[in-house]
């Protein structure tokens, strides 16, 4: 896709938890990417890893540890007054991963959805507030009789599609989608995601699209950034990133995506990766994916890898990619790239 105009732009934003006196969760540890006006930003990867994290972190649901996140030009961790940070809220909404969790049970539709119109004063009248509400129930598929009902009356698809409802209320700029249909069933996670891209069209929206479903973020997204253990490995374009990963991490998340062609799953090789996901407490020195990488060298232990544009719009941080380290992964290269 051609560059548009930048909404975000996320400089080495880092996330951590600190558990006790000498033991730090390095959760998010410096990730930097640019979000554009009227994209979908796909973010993947294992569970742990730290991409719902770094997505609460940029709404400011999280204070962040270090780094940056300009929204419009703005810094959103800057101290705001409550006038500023009322703006930006309404500007920035979150679609959450459980849809039932993330309703209040005892409030109506109708109130969850109207909640946001109330804090910002979008509506004049009872009426006009109703009405509101009605046009973003049909906007999302629902009817205005179920304004009335309860977040328990419903199935799973439409608690999320009343999430998502409540979220588009203040008519924001960019939305957060954590994880939006892991707790739908498979029937009902086209319709979700058929809906977030009508309305993207329909009010220009811009998305991040976290979710672990490597088909449905190819789906979806005009590019996607890959992380693992709290660092980002690769962002690319869908196209470019589906059809030749650079990082080994990424080759081996997507060679495990099922195909439908039984011919095509029984010849493809797939990549397994050995071991488990080192504790985010006490990271691997260097590349954090080295510990797992079929790859890996002594260089990798010594020196963190530089994200580089090593192609058009196709960053890695990886050494096999940087002519620096040739002679340390001599016949290593050809295999990662064929």
């Amino acid at each position: 896709m051609a560059k548009q105009e930048k909404l975000l732009e996320i400089k080495d934003l880092k996330k951590h938890f600190k558990l006790d006196r000498n033991s730090t969760l390095k959760a998010v540890d410096g990730i930097t990417f640019d979000i554009y006006k009227g994209e979908t930003f796909g973010l993947v990867g294992e569970s742990g890893c730290g991409k719902s994290t770094a997505g609460r972190t940029i709404m400011r649901l999280y204070e962040a540890t270090a780094g940056e996140v300009d929204f419009n030009g703005e810094n959103v961790h800057t101290k705001k007054t409550k006038r500023e940070l009322k703006k930006f809220n309404r500007d920035m909404q979150m679609i959450f991963q459980d849809p039932y969790a993330s309703l209040n049970p005892r409030m109506t539709v109708k109130d969850i959805i109207a909640e946001g119109i109330d804090i910002h004063g979008l509506a004049k009248s009872k009426q006009e507030r109703l009405d509101r509400v009605n046009e973003l129930l049909k906007t999302v598929g629902l009817s205005e009789e179920h304004g009335n009902r309860y977040p328990h009356e419903f199935s799973g698809g439409q608690r999320q599609r009343i999430g998502i409802a409540r979220a588009l209320a203040v008519d924001p700029e960019f939305i957060v989608a954590d994880e939006p249909i892991s707790a739908l069933d498979v029937s009902i996670q086209a319709q979700v995601v058929n809906l977030l891209q009508r309305l993207q069209k329909e009010h220009g929206l811009t998305y991040l699209f976290i979710a672990h479903d490597l088909s449905m973020v190819k789906h979806i997204s005009d590019r996607v950034g890959v992380m693992y253990l709290g660092n980002m490995a690769e962002i690319a374009t869908s196209d470019d990133l589906y059809a030749e990963p650079l990082h080994p991490y990424t080759q081996a998340l997507l060679s495990a995506i099922p195909i439908s062609d039984p011919e095509v799953e029984r010849s493809r090789e797939r990549i397994i990766v050995e071991g488990d996901v080192p504790s985010p407490v006490n990271p691997p020195s260097g590349c954090r994916f080295r510990t797992r990488c079929p790859f890996a060298t002594d260089i990798c232990a010594e020196v963190v890898p530089e994200f580089q544009e090593y192609e058009k719009d196709h960053w890695v941080a990886c050494h096999l990619y940087n002519d620096k380290y040739n002679d340390a992964f001599e016949g290593k290269k050809a295999l990662v790239t064929k």
